[in-house]
């Protein structure tokens, strides 16, 4: 079996505020491989969110390790995390958080440009990967002149463009109605199927999370496989 591209042990999470502490997560272990899609399925409040930024590198454990592509993290600088984060990984969140006075084809070139490539390089990236998606003809719109779901396949598009082999996210369908939601995670479903990333959705989605290879929850701050 190929090398996971994410992998936590003993992950622990706790948050204090005064003299009272919330463990979140508790020796969690999970292990996600290559083309693999998982849901995360658990209630408000039992800390997915939790769970996607400790394995995305924006939260740092209190206890544990997490594995990416075989890289222990724990003792990685912030800029040397950052790079890492930038390159190996995409977010996608409920909102898109897309910037808002750029088109969608500029927003799609921005990750890329920053992460060295040239204009060139990363508008035929981006293009390409607009008209995969269905947005060809709306790249040159701005986040204000599309619809819900076509700002949600941008913020995919901006998630992939530099070719992460893990994907994480956050309730990326939670703010659209169920029939664009299908029309979202379909494409989402293509580029997996076309590139071999690894995928963790954190979702209320019972109907998404069916379509998925794999569901986990969380139990007491463990991670559970799910029938």
């Amino acid at each position: 079996m190929s090398e996971p591209v994410l992998q936590l042990k003993g992950i622990t999470r706790t948050y204090r505020q005064g003299e009272s502490a919330l463990a979140v997560l508790s020796e969690a272990e999970f292990t996600l491989f290559p083309g693999q899609s998982v849901a995360l399925v658990a209630p408000s409040g039992a800390g997915k969110s939790t769970l996607l930024h400790v394995a995305g590198l924006l939260e740092r454990p209190d206890a544990g390790e997490v594995f990416i592509n075989g890289m222990a993290t724990s003792r990685l600088s912030d800029d040397a995390r950052t790079a890492l984060r930038r390159n190996a990984i995409g977010f996608v969140y409920q909102f898109h958080h897309l910037l808002p006075e750029f088109s969608a084809l500029e927003n799609v070139m921005l990750p890329q440009m920053i992460a060295g490539l040239t204009r060139q390089q990363a508008r035929a990236r981006a293009h390409e990967l607009l008209d995969y998606l269905g947005l060809g003809d709306r790249e040159k719109h701005r986040p204000a002149e599309l619809s819900g779901g076509e700002q949600q396949r941008v913020a995919i598009a901006r998630a992939v463009a530099n070719g992460p082999g893990l994907l994480l996210a956050d309730e990326p369908t939670g703010n659209l109605d169920p029939h664009t939601a299908d029309h979202v995670f379909s494409a989402l479903e293509t580029l997996v199927e076309a590139t071999g990333l690894a995928t963790m959705v954190a979702t209320h989605s019972q109907a998404l999370a069916a379509k998925m290879t794999r569901r986990v929850t969380l139990d007491d701050g463990a991670v559970r496989e799910m029938a």
